[in-house]
């Protein structure tokens, strides 16, 4: 593995052969992994003035990696999430490398060494109900860029799909008829139904027949009909964001992002009462225990939820309350 042609073949099967027909991976899976390692052979470029025609797997070290992550961490102040998917997708390559040669194998260990970041949980982000109102009243829907951002927009606190999953979505996967509903596909290529409200339903039936699309077009669409990207809908969120704290100040103190409308979702149907596996099932989650971090977000739900406590010196208050000891609760159970 020591000619610099074996590099981009090996980059090649990677991602054609092993990922995309072995592995069977989502397109986001492997969009993801495309981006690492653009981003990880600009870098290499940039700080180790080499071109990339030149390079051979070989000369890639655990010190560039670490270096690598690293220096993203302090440039773009990405998370340690963020940051242990560029590693996993380093990892994969390097570990796919070391299945076609025996000669790899040391170096893919060397890689797979290197931990996995454990940070802090941030609180969760989503917004009040009306913040949600004050971002999706700014679009100006006259307009048909203003018509397709709010659309957009509703359909992802409507149904809390991921920004992929409504950049996705196609004329054919809506249900327009009542009860309306959507079909997404998700992570690990799994599909799951929501249902829309009618007003959701009329917003894209108007939308397409303004801009009418193939049954297996994307429905949200740039004004040339290429398929939206989701950092193109960052930038006009940000946008919308801006101007709707003018009228909300409180949304001025949050980081919103399109991920935050389906942190809104759930967190709005926990405090409406909706049974977690419900929630679970909405968003497409592949453990409980994800949907379950929402139940602990919502000040609503918290002080519901203390509101059925009884109050200190109410009859039949909790037994430590009771006790003059704490110890003497403990020996008692």
């Amino acid at each position: 593995m020591n000619r610099p042609t074996e590099f981009p073949t090996i980059i090649h099967a990677f991602f054609t052969d092993w990922l995309g027909r072995q592995r069977e991976l989502s397109p986001h899976t492997i969009r993801s992994y495309r981006d690492t390692w653009r981003l990880f052979l600009r870098f290499l470029e940039q700080h180790r003035s080499r071109s990339l025609e030149r390079l051979i797997l070989s000369d890639l070290s655990v010190a560039d990696v670490l270096a690598f992550l690293e220096h993203h961490e302090r440039t773009h102040q990405i998370s340690s999430g963020t940051r242990n998917c560029r590693l996993a997708g380093l990892r994969a390559l390097f570990d796919f490398a070391a299945r076609r040669d025996p000669a790899a194998i040391a170096q893919s260990a060397q890689i797979r060494q290197i931990p996995r970041r454990r940070g802090t949980q941030r609180p969760i982000c989503y917004l009040e109900q009306e913040e949600v109102d004050a971002i999706l009243a700014q679009p100006d829907r006259s307009t048909p860029e203003g018509q397709r951002d709010h659309t957009l927009l509703v359909v992802l606190y409507n149904t809390g799909a991921r920004i992929q999953e409504a950049l996705d979505l196609c004329p054919q996967a809506v249900r327009f008829e009542a009860p309306s509903s959507v079909r997404l596909f998700g992570k690990g290529r799994k599909e799951r139904i929501c249902p829309l409200w009618p007003e959701t339903a009329a917003l894209l039936q108007a939308l397409l027949r303004r801009r009418p699309r193939a049954l297996d077009q994307p429905i949200f669409v740039n004004r040339y009909g290429a398929q939206l990207g989701a950092s193109g809908v960052r930038l006009k969120l940000a946008k919308y964001v801006a101007a709707a704290a003018k009228t909300v100040p409180s949304i001025a103190r949050k980081r919103i992002s399109p991920h935050t409308f389906r942190h809104s979702t759930a967190v709005h149907l926990v405090a409406e009462g909706v049974d977690t596996p419900v929630i679970r099932a909405l968003l497409g989650h592949a453990q409980l225990e994800t949907t379950a971090h929402y139940a602990q977000a919502n000040l609503q739900t918290k002080r519901a939820a203390l509101s059925r406590l009884p109050l200190p010196g109410a009859v039949g208050r909790s037994r430590w309350k009771r006790d003059a000891s704490v110890l003497a609760w403990l020996d008692s159970l």
